[in-house]
């Protein structure tokens, strides 16, 4: 009977151990962002990045299901999911079988979870992680996706989604259980263990035109929120618009938003050199616009560069890690990797 019980002790404790080190997840992705963006970006901050500090670089090809050229909706389905699907569809596979993400898996096993997007949050990247929807502009149901599902703190705009619908519902009074903010001021000072902040009331606009607050002062505060729950934590961080500039053809809408992206991944790896358990991983889900680079001035910062589509183009995609796990990312490899690597660190 005494060794049952000593048993029975030991078990639980190495169970508690195990727990405790299970490591946080911040999956950082730049939409659009292919690795000219961030030479871009790089030689514009007169030759200097972050990005730099990273343990580990691997490559990501990007294709879907189909397409060589694939969407955000297809990629970020990859990635969240661990699997190829069509363009445009979001958590639901080629063979039309909803796919749980690695935010869901995540919460599974007791984890805390969060979405930051510079665009709307029902856009196709952050959708991915909790919507199963055949078409990415399925925004209204994709907004009820989220209404009903357990992320506990998310960040973006869209709010005309959630309460100007064509059904007449009002998601943001259905989701009781949530504190919706107004202002950075009021998510600073927030202390409800679960917060909506939807930023603007549609596609919040480009840094050049004034886009408040800044993400890196976003990331800042719901590391501290998520850090207080006393759990792991998921966290997805989207810098939405190096995509939208691509398409542009804009280099300076490039170089802004990939330089408030580099000032977030700054604040994320600092909390993970701090905390010692927390896996970081960097990437995009496509390069947008066929950037190329072909003159500028390092002492000034000056780069000039040149578009080759208003489109996506199928060039692999570089992935940063760094922490518990880091490790994993090196090499080259499908983008439904990403999910499997992430779940491996996790579930080990």
């Amino acid at each position: 009977m005494k060794n049952l019980i000593l048993l029975f002790l030991f078990t639980s404790t190495l169970f508690c151990q195990t727990k405790e080190q299970s490591p946080n997840i911040i999956l950082m992705i730049g939409d659009g962002m292919g690795l000219t963006q961030i030479s871009a970006g790089m030689y514009a901050n007169k030759n200097q990045t972050v990005l730099e500090e990273f343990e580990h670089i691997g490559l990501s090809k990007t294709h879907s299901a189909d397409q060589l050229v694939t969407d955000s909706a297809a990629s970020g389905t990859a990635m969240a999911t661990g699997v190829k699907t069509f363009n445009g569809v979001i958590g639901i596979d080629a063979q039309n079988i909803n796919k749980p993400s690695i935010l869901e898996l995540c919460k599974e096993q007791g984890y805390a979870a969060a979405l930051l997007a510079t665009s709307s949050i029902v856009h196709a990247t952050p959708a991915s992680f909790y919507a199963k929807v055949r078409s990415r502009k399925m925004y209204e149901q994709i907004a009820v996706q989220l209404s009903e599902h357990d992320v506990d703190l998310f960040v973006g705009g869209g709010e005309k989604y959630f309460v100007m619908r064509e059904d007449n519902r009002n998601l943001i009074n259905e989701m009781d259980t949530y504190e919706f903010v107004n202002s950075e001021y009021e998510f600073k000072n927030s202390t409800s263990d679960k917060i909506g902040f939807l930023t603007y009331e549609e596609e919040p606009p480009s840094l050049l035109s004034g886009r408040k607050p800044a993400l890196d002062e976003l990331t800042q505060l719901s590391l501290k929120k998520l850090s207080a729950k006393e759990k792991p934590f998921f966290m997805m961080i989207e810098g939405s618009q190096i995509d939208w500039g691509g398409h542009a053809n804009e280099l300076n809408y490039v170089i802004s938003e990939f330089t408030e992206f580099d000032h977030t991944i700054q604040k994320v790896l600092e909390f993970a050199k701090a905390d010692g358990n927390t896996l970081v991983i960097v990437t995009a889900d496509h390069e947008t616009g066929g950037l190329t680079l072909d003159a500028g001035n390092l002492k000034k910062g000056k780069v000039k560069g040149n578009f080759g589509t208003g489109g996506h183009s199928a060039v692999m995609v570089p992935v940063f890690s760094f922490g518990p796990k880091s490790e994993l990312f090196s090499g080259i490899y499908d983008n439904t990797a990403i999910f499997d690597k992430m779940l491996k660190a996790v579930m080990e």
